[in-house]
């Protein structure tokens, strides 16, 4: 019998959500604005699974360890980009009321950001397990950086993640004269820097919320 975890079945409820007011919208409008919803979020559940992969690895071996890794970071940004279809608000047809899609929308994020968490933290645990402790945060920083430098990458140039096979070198140029040119491209850091201080201020709150819980819950004991 498979052993279904609750975040998987707290996701599963958030997708579904999505998709019954992606038909609501559908049938009301009579037109398929937002349908591109499911396969980002369908781009958001990848990285997840991903991390459920390494996370229930007993004893993988070195090369199978840093295949998982590798192909978890590269689709890990987009997990995190459904924050910025937000930016879509307000650009849609006059026929759906806006709260509607901003509820959709909203809603759409907030399931990208709980299948991004949970997979970052599956990733941290088998970090913690397999490296010194002192360099964990540095890592899960250092992964929200290189999340949000992809978001950048996907959401003003237009990169997915596939291009890194279909079209490396276009895609590693575009990357590296931003590297070597930061003031020039000042725009791709600040946008960069500031998604990664919002995903990294939202992750560990969320790491925090167990533990003021359960010091609710000892107040009120």
């Amino acid at each position: 019998m498979i052993k279904i975890s609750t975040a998987e079945k707290i996701i599963f409820v958030f997708l579904l959500f999505v998709a019954a007011m992606l038909l609501m919208r559908i049938a009301y409008a009579n037109n398929f604005r937002y349908i591109f919803l499911m396969w980002n979020l369908f781009l958001a559940w990848v990285p997840f699974q991903i991390s459920l992969v390494i996370s229930s690895a007993k004893k993988p071996n070195r090369w199978m360890k840093y295949f998982l890794l590798a192909a978890w970071l590269l689709f890990f940004p987009n997990a995190l980009y459904i924050i910025t279809d937000l930016l879509h608000l307000g650009n849609g047809d006059n026929k759906v009321p806006l709260w509607f899609d901003v509820i959709l929308l909203f809603t759409s994020s907030i399931a990208s950001l709980v299948m991004a968490f949970v997979s970052l933290y599956n990733v941290e645990l088998f970090l913690r397990n397999n490296l010194k402790a002192k360099h964990i945060n540095k890592l899960i920083v250092g992964c929200l950086f290189l999340g949000s430098f992809g978001v950048y990458l996907g959401r003003f140039l237009r990169w997915n993640s596939w291009d890194i096979v279909a079209n490396p070198v276009s895609l590693l140029f575009e990357v590296a004269i931003r590297f070597s040119n930061p003031l020039v491209h000042y725009r791709t850091w600040a946008v960069t820097l500031l998604l990664t201080c919002l995903f990294s201020l939202l992750y560990y709150a969320a790491k925090q919320l167990p533990v003021l819980l359960e010091e609710k819950k000892l107040r009120i004991d």
